[in-house]
């Protein structure tokens, strides 16, 4: 989808007055769909999901690119706090052990209630990052009813580059270091050649997905916009 198709739909969003919001991790690959928004509408607001668990390189490039491109940011965090989340048996925090719980907790639970109260979640997923995500359509819905859209859906990562380069953006630094795919520290490790780049996610777990792109979509949405 090109920017003046994404341009279209927030347009048309705006003019049906639905609450839109964006989400976004803040990895390299994040900051082409925050760079676009930001020159569509600098208002709209953009929520990070701070667990808590995230490497400190990337807290500072996000503040850094909000600064920059003058993006109107709100932190969502736990309502549990991490004392509290430790398997019982063995007193070990939940990543150790249960991992989807961890990221339920982290992720998923503190989002539900802006879902609850918004229309419309513009997140950045791409299809060629995971065949959960090439089965996904430009607008889905989450089980309460808010619309998600996917502006980038159709983008490689080839054109992410291209756009980061073309426009001079800066990069998440733990990228030179060898992290392709980036997301809470203790669940996080470098690329390892020859492998998908998603690889460093939950390395050696049979979990490929935190839960944001699985249990908050409505699978039987047909809707499908291109």
């Amino acid at each position: 989808m090109n920017i003046d198709l994404i341009k279209e739909y927030i347009n048309r969003y705006k003019k049906e007055d639905k609450r839109i919001f964006a989400t976004s991790s803040f990895q390299t690959q994040s900051v082409v769909l925050l760079h676009i928004l930001s020159r569509i509408d600098k208002n709209i607001p953009i929520y990070f999901i701070n667990t808590g668990y995230h490497f400190p390189d990337t807290i500072r490039y996000r503040d850094y690119i909000v600064e920059k491109f003058g993006l109107n940011l709100f932190d969502v965090k736990p309502f549990v706090p991490k004392l509290l989340q430790n398997d019982r048996t063995s007193g070990n925090l939940l990543f150790t052990s249960d991992p989807d719980y961890c990221c339920y907790l982290n992720k998923i639970q503190p989002l539900e209630p802006v879902l609850e109260r918004m229309d419309v979640w513009i997140n950045g997923i791409r299809a060629d990052q995971s065949t959960t995500r090439k089965e996904m359509k430009t607008e889905e819905l989450t089980p309460n009813g808010t619309l998600r859209f996917h502006p980038m859906l159709d983008w490689t990562n080839k054109m992410i580059y291209q756009y980061i380069n073309k426009h001079s953006l800066p990069k998440n630094p733990l990228e030179k270091k060898g992290y392709l795919s980036i997301g809470c520290e203790p669940c996080t490790i470098k690329f390892f050649a020859n492998e998908d780049s998603r690889s460093g996610r939950w390395h050696g777990m049979s979990k490929t997905e935190c839960g944001l792109h699985t249990d908050l979509v409505k699978k039987k949405y047909t809707r499908n916009v291109t």
